[in-house]
């Protein structure tokens, strides 16, 4: 059977989007009574933010529980289709938000996560989140940091905000909104206590007691919560289960048991004011797979990698096989129905590999296509033509008559032109200055930021700079330099941020040092002092260096950083940095192994991942912030210290994206802005009028002089 392919390759394009911020004020319902309108517009596909399913009540979509469910605040899948059938009535395609860096894990909502807490590295889905089990803090080896507390342990503890719950067979520790499941076997710290009181009053020959002293059993011979042999893990993960049917059909046959059960979970709860009674409790939270602490404590000790600094997301392992398989489903089963036209992927920046990911999301999609282009030929597709090609496609199975044709007309696609890509993917990178996306990239370009700081700078005066230099310096009191704003923030959000993953980036440096001879003198703090400074000076928010090497773009960014780090300290011996940059090349000592070359290749990767938390919390939450010469130019993807472009630039600029990418989306304002168009240009007007902005400020100032000692 031949089926033409044709169609399939086409592209959709999308001449004019229109954001829609779906949440529980605004539902599909809501989104289908405005389609028309949208038409009337001229809007030719929606954009739509994230609705799969999130944390309870969130209003943005980011802080996704559950990849492959709508979210029921927005609505019903009925409702969804119907948003669909409104939007095919008028033509207009949909470019979805997707989230594949992290997920939300302070909501008992999320499956994967109550799993992991539950089960440690025995977990179905310990691999999926990036949690380091072996951390630098002994104590938390095989366990995960939480610090969701308020307050101090202790504190929190005896004052009784921790309780300890018992629902259908499980036991679960509450802080507040917080569920914490208990590590199954330690349900016999709560089953055994006071055990003698309910042999009492059953017997020991009864067969309530008997069964209960039966699941004790069954919980002491669970596999550890430290297997991780794959056939331990289904076993364990079998067996609890079972484990607590039979502890909820005791607890509901059995009132005295019920009782037992109820009156020790209340003794664990302990009485307010009597710290002691509180023993039991604790006791049986260090033995968790978790450790709740104080929110302060993630800085420095925090074992699972976040976005940004935000605890409540926790990153996910996007560069395993079964980790995109499973995010993926309900994305790929939306563009085989022709239900989404494009996608628009949040902080790629944030995972292990982007380039690979964005080819296997490229090849994917693409597959999706082909199989909604056979299923409207209307016809029936022999079984035995049917084969899995999930080891070269994850996801996709197809008839294998067509296989070798599409993968080659797709193998065509790539190695033409960059933009004739077959499906509408554009990422959320930030580009700093005059840097460029990534060529290897399978997409259309970025979100829109590039557009909108170039237009903006248009509306600057840029000959006025000179004179808003100088009033600044003066009414603040100093001369300051925006680079030297942005290294001491991005130091600072290293410090009071982010210093766990810097701490742990230093550790790992120093694992490497001392296995050559030439380097093991290096001692960790000098180590961790130069990637602190390294990650400092960084022009761009990371480099993109894999398995396949450095590219010439990479190679001066991390040139241009160390040399700058090295020249500003010159009290650490400057071959501590040179021995970082020749890690960070992937420049190799002689006869070094192939297992030594990899641990190399993964401290690269991590250090790739950290740099741009760093530069955005630094510069768009920190410098941007502090640095006001004129705000309107503190714009995400901005140069505040370039007072403005000329009208030549920015044509230059519109040159360069119609040569090299065309279908880019651009934008004046989006949902990340600092401030709107009309607020950037009331502000930018200030520009042309330096002597009157000069003296408003001044009377300003005298006005408020005393409320300023007052603060």
């Amino acid at each position: 059977m031949k089926v033409a392919v044709e169609n399939i390759l086409v592209t959709r394009i999308p001449v004019s989007t229109y954001r829609l911020q779906f949440n529980r004020q605004f539902k599909f319902s809501d989104a289908k009574n405005i389609v028309s309108y949208l038409h009337s517009l001229g809007i030719s596909d929606i954009y739509a933010s994230p609705y799969f399913k999130t944390r309870e009540g969130s209003l943005h979509g980011y802080d996704i529980v559950d990849h492959n469910t709508l979210n029921p605040e927005i609505g019903t899948e009925d409702e969804f289709n119907e948003l669909i059938q409104e939007l095919r009535k008028y033509g207009i395609g949909q470019i979805l938000d997707i989230v594949p860096n992290h997920m939300c894990i302070a909501d008992k909502n999320n499956g994967w996560w109550m799993d992991v807490l539950e089960n440690g590295p025995s977990s179905i889905y310990a691999d999926f989140f990036d949690i380091d089990w072996e951390p630098v803090k002994k104590e938390l080896v095989n366990k995960v940091l939480l610090p969701f507390l308020g307050d101090q342990y202790g504190k929190v503890l005896e004052n009784q905000e921790l309780k300890l719950i018992f629902e259908e067979g499980a036991f679960f520790v509450y802080y507040y909104d917080h569920r914490f499941p208990v590590r199954p076997l330690t349900y016999t710290h709560i089953l055994e206590h006071r055990i003698d009181k309910i042999e009492h009053v059953l017997s020991s020959k009864n067969p309530y007691f008997v069964e209960l002293l039966s699941i004790i059993t069954a919980l002491k011979h669970l596999p550890s919560y430290t297997e991780t042999k794959h056939e331990k893990i289904i076993e364990r993960h079998r067996e609890k289960e079972v484990i607590k049917k039979r502890i909820w059909n005791l607890y509901s046959e059995a009132p005295e048991v019920k009782d037992f059960i109820n009156d020790n979970v209340a003794i664990f709860n302990g009485i307010k004011g009597e710290p002691g009674s509180f023993d039991l409790l604790d006791k049986l939270l260090s033995e968790q797979v978790y450790r709740l602490s104080h929110w302060r404590v993630a800085a420095e000790e925090i074992n699972y990698r976040r976005f940004f600094d935000i605890n409540d997301l926790a990153a996910i392992c996007m560069e395993k096989p079964a980790v995109f398989e499973e995010t993926h489903k309900l994305i790929f089963k939306l563009i085989k129905e022709g239900k989404v036209t494009g996608l628009r992927v949040d902080h790629p920046d944030g995972l292990y590999n982007p380039s690979e990911y964005f080819c296997l999301l490229q090849r994917n999609c693409f597959f999706q296509k082909q199989l909604a282009y056979i299923r409207s030929l209307k016809k029936d597709i022999p079984k035995e033509l049917i084969e899995d090609l999930k080891e070269e496609i994850p996801i996709f199975t197809g008839p294998s008559d067509i296989k070798s044709e599409i993968l080659q007309r797709y193998n065509e696609l790539l190695a033409g032109d960059p933009q004739a890509k077959p499906f509408y993917i554009i990422g959320e990178k930030i580009l700093t200055k005059d840097e460029r996306m990534p060529e290897d990239w399978p997409i259309f370009s970025t979100t829109g930021y590039v557009f909108l700081n170039a237009l903006n700078g248009i509306f600057v005066a840029t000959e006025n700079a000179r004179a808003f230099d100088d009033y600044y310096a003066k009414f603040i009191k100093s001369k300051i330099d925006f680079q030297d704003v942005v290294y001491e923030n991005k130091k600072l959000i290293m410090q009071v941020a982010m210093s766990s993953e810097v701490n742990t980036l230093g550790h790992y440096l120093n694992n490497i040092s001392e296995k050559d001879r030439h380097t093991r003198d290096f001692t960790l703090n000098s180590l961790t002092s130069a990637i602190v400074e390294a990650i400092a000076f960084f022009p761009v928010y990371r480099t993109y260096i894999n398995q396949s090497g450095v590219n010439d773009r990479d190679r001066r960014y991390i040139e241009l950083a160390v040399a700058k780090a090295k020249r500003k300290n010159p009290a650490i011996s400057g071959s501590v940095f040179d021995f970082l940059k020749d890690v960070l090349l992937l420049k190799y000592p002689d006869n070094i192994s192939e297992e030594d070359k990899k641990e190399r290749l993964a401290f690269v990767m991590r250090f790739q991942q950290i740099t741009g938390p760093v530069m955005a919390k630094g510069i768009e939450d920190t410098a941007f912030y502090v640095y006001n010469r004129l705000i309107s130019l503190n714009e995400v993807g901005g140069s505040p210290d370039r007072f403005g472009a000329s009208l030549e630039t920015f044509h230059g600029k519109n040159i360069e994206r119609s040569k090299f990418w065309p279908n880019a989306l651009i934008a004046t304002s989006t949902h990340d802005s600092k401030r709107s168009e009309d607020v950037r240009a009331r502000i930018n007007v200030l520009s042309e009028m330096p002597e009157e902005w000069k003296e408003s400020v001044i009377r300003w100032g005298r006005y408020n002089k005393k409320m300023k000692n007052l603060l």
